[in-house]
């Protein structure tokens, strides 16, 4: 008799691979209507996240947003205008280039969705009558609209993939706060039963392209890529 896979396991939501949603209960992101002054009344660590987190309050309540490098509670913070100091929101029209800047929005409103991870940020590079251009961390250029809004610094929690893991069960632990699999087998190496891409007698890869119709336990690999290939 055959056994589920891990991908049909996970996808049952059992005890052994359930997320722990008390740890995603922040959500990062600010107000559509930001005015005036706020205050960074709590900094905090937050396992889901890679970053620490600081909650700002406003005239019209409060939100969570990436603690920004050098940060302290009981920080003044500037939530419109053109000041540049760290940790102001802060549309792209009135940020100088070379800025350091992140949780930059998409869209006018939204609230912050572009680089939210710590030690992460972003810089203003032209700005032009019709977009901003922000480069990110990959080195790639974006086109932002001008009254999209960002936060002025460097996110805080640099370095953190430079400190040693050392032991096994911590890397597990943080890992399952964030409701992350691992350790992670290779799908080749497993047995046939175990995986789709299981057994052959060594690490011969089969194509890792899915079908489109096929059923939830074959539904591995790449699930209808755009592309495939090394980029030229």
């Amino acid at each position: 008799m055959g056994k589920r896979i891990i991908t049909q396991r996970r996808g049952r939501g059992t005890f052994t691979y359930k997320v722990r949603k008390k740890a995603f209960r922040f959500k990062l992101q600010y107000s559509s209507n930001l005015k005036g002054e706020g205050e960074i009344i709590k900094l905090f660590n937050s396992s889901a996240h890679t970053a620490p987190l600081a909650k700002v309050k406003y005239e019209k309540g409060s939100f969570y947003i990436p603690a920004a490098k050098g940060m302290f509670e009981g920080q003044k913070i500037k939530l419109e205008g053109k000041e540049i100091s760290s940790g102001n929101i802060l549309q792209l029209k009135n940020i100088p280039v070379k800025t350091s800047v992140y949780c930059i929005e998409a869209r006018p409103g939204d609230g912050g969705k572009f680089i939210k991870s710590g030690g992460n940020s972003a810089i203003v590079n032209r700005i032009s009558k019709d977009f901003v251009s922000i480069v990110f961390p990959s080195k790639k250029e974006k086109k932002l609209n001008l009254n999209c809004r960002a936060i002025i610094g460097e996110i805080a929690g640099a370095g953190r993939l430079e400190k040693p893991i050392i032991k096994a069960g911590k890397k597990y632990h943080l890992k399952k706060a964030k409701s992350k699999l691992w350790p992670r087998t290779s799908a080749v190496k497993m047995n046939v039963i175990d995986h789709p891409f299981g057994s052959g007698r060594a690490k011969n890869v089969k194509s890792k392209i899915a079908k489109r119709n096929a059923p939830p336990g074959r539904k591995v690999g790449l699930l209808r890529p755009k592309r495939t290939g090394k980029k030229k």
